[in-house]
């Protein structure tokens, strides 16, 4: 591709913005001035810390054959774009001309488009506290103007127009040079295409993963208090095999060493694990209870439906409460009723939740009636309650498994398993709540149908997740490098400790049949759950994407 110097002034752009609009970069050209990253700020008015653009700088090879190669990263405005598809309130959408944009305005700083995307562009904004991204710079291409980032670039390396114009600059590029784009095999048809692309570059994982930076304005992505202890496992390609070793002047590169990146953060905390535990045990519970009204002759005794009832309805609250505590913009949780985005599990999730704690407290209203000796309502309308409750149990339970499926930029939430391990976690919460609160009052007795319930769970859910984690051969190397990472790398005390507390210990609190083991049961069953859905959600987002 030709490198011909370009002026500051603004210039039409090639062809209107009907089409696919799409960027081609000719990282042989580019010299790593940073002169699109400093427009695109200047642009957008970018706070420090973030990037909408940035060129990643990677230096490859041992002296004296060493060369530094330059990667203008940012959105790749994908055909197919993860980042649209769960976005809860469509504040993340795809134009008609194919640019993903987004309206901060309609944000409600759910971090989920972050974890959807593959390629580490989406950030919070530290002012607005919404998610933000190069957007192509829409407001330009609508008056007829090219990207500021491509009008900046002194050596053209930079073009932009409309693939579906056969005559624009990008289409003609495209057709004269063999082109890259990053992480094909997701599935996204990514339309930022890198001419003479480098390995070292576009593969987040060929740098050895304990190499650190030059400089850098990464935020360190290691959790305070767990060591790196990958072991700095050599260069390795993401997705399909690179081709061989990289080589410089016919030598192998050896060293890969990034000088410098931008961007990749955890943005999932806490929270999350802790709003697993809350709704798991809430959606046991009430799904136990439903199964059981659903038998003849088996039917709780009141005092269990009641105090079992007001708990689940809190902890219900208390996950509603983790999962606003968790947005970047809480005032603005309401969107998610307002304005759903259907496609979208966070959105769905928000009305699985509503239904589920709105049948539930219709539910223990009567349980409380009936236990203080008012009315009972009878069989018949527990039943009724039963059926219409535990579709909503059952989601409830599970839902956060296809939410996951959904954010396609941290591999391993994709795995086929998490549903059946989320609901047998769901039924071991539920059952270990309800023992201890028989063990409490013993007006609530519901051991005989719940204690067998119990085991089945515990020994389900360790079978599946280990065969799941462990019997699967992971589908790329981002998988593969943060599988190595739950199970033996940094995650593995919190891993192999809530496989313990979370299954086994529950099996042997079970045997004892004392009061005080019935007691014993939750508090460790839900520390377990916890700790390793902490490595589950933790781990996928300390691996690279950029």
């Amino acid at each position: 591709m030709e490198a011909v110097g370009r002026n500051n002034q603004d210039r039409a752009a090639p062809t209107a913005p009907s089409g696919q609009m799409a960027f081609v970069i000719d990282t042989v050209s580019c010299i790593g001035c940073h002169a699109c990253s400093t427009a695109c700020k200047s642009e957008h008015q970018v706070p420090l810390g973030v990037h909408r653009t940035w060129v990643k700088s990677v230096e490859v090879g041992r002296y004296p054959d060493v060369r530094r190669v330059f990667q203008v990263t940012r959105c790749n405005h994908c055909s197919n774009p993860p980042c649209v598809r769960i976005c809860p309130t469509a504040a993340m959408h795809q134009r008609d001309d194919g640019i993903v944009d987004f309206a901060g305005d309609a944000c409600i700083g759910c971090k989920a488009c972050i974890q959807a995307c593959p390629y580490d562009a989406i950030h919070i904004d530290p002012e607005s506290h919404t998610a933000a991204k190069c957007n192509f710079c829409a407001h330009r291409v609508d008056i007829g103007l090219e990207p500021a980032c491509v009008v900046v670039c002194p050596e053209h390396a930079i073009l932009a127009g409309d693939l579906s114009d056969p005559d624009s600059e990008v289409s003609r590029a495209l057709g004269k040079h063999a082109v890259t784009v990053r992480k094909p095999e997701q599935g996204t048809a990514p339309k930022l295409f890198y001419v003479q692309a480098h390995d070292a570059a576009v593969h987040p994982t060929a740098r050895r993963s304990d190499s650190g930076f030059a400089f850098s304005d990464a935020a360190h992505h290691r959790v305070p208090g767990l060591p790196d202890t990958s072991g700095g496992r050599g260069p390795q390609p993401q997705g399909a095999p690179v081709g061989g070793p990289i080589l410089i002047g016919g030598r192998e590169a050896g060293a890969i060493r990034v000088a410098w990146n931008a961007q990749h953060e955890v943005h999932w905390h806490w929270p999350i694990p802790a709003y697993l535990v809350t709704k798991g045990a809430a959606a046991g519970m009430w799904g136990i209870l439903a199964v059981a009204a659903l038998i003849p002759g088996l039917g709780f005794p009141p005092a269990a439906g009641a105090l079992g009832g007001i708990l689940a309805f809190a902890l219900t609250l208390a996950t509603l409460g983790l999962l606003i505590y968790d947005l970047d913009r809480p005032d603005r949780f309401f969107y998610l009723m307002i304005r759903p985005q259907w496609r979208s599990w966070v959105a769905r999730a928000a009305w699985i939740l509503a239904g589920f704690s709105t049948l539930t407290a219709a539910w223990t209203g009567l349980e409380i009636a009936a236990w203080q000796g008012w009315f009972d309502p009878g069989d018949a309308v527990r039943a009724v309650l039963a059926v219409a409750t535990l579709p909503f149990a059952v989601l409830a339970a599970t839902y956060t498994a296809f939410l996951f499926a959904q954010a396609e930029g941290r591999d391993l939430w994709q795995a086929a398993h998490l549903p059946v391990v989320m609901a047998t976690q769901a039924v071991l919460l539920g059952a270990a709540t309800l023992l201890g609160l028989a063990a409490l009052d013993g007006s609530a007795d519901v051991g005989p149908f719940v204690r067998p319930v119990l085991g089945l769970a515990a020994a389900t859910g360790l079978v599946v997740t280990l065969a799941g984690d462990l019997g699967v051969a992971p589908a790329s190397e981002i998988a593969r490098r943060t599988l190595r990472e739950l199970v033996s790398g940094s995650f593995r005390t919190p891993y192999r400790l809530g496989l313990l507390l979370a299954y086994v210990a529950p099996l042997g609190l079970l045997a004892l049949a004392h009061p005080l083991a019935d007691l014993a049961l939750l508090p460790v069953a839900a520390v377990g759950v916890f700790l390793w859905s902490y490595a589950l959600v933790m781990a996928p987002q300390t691996v690279q994407n950029s």
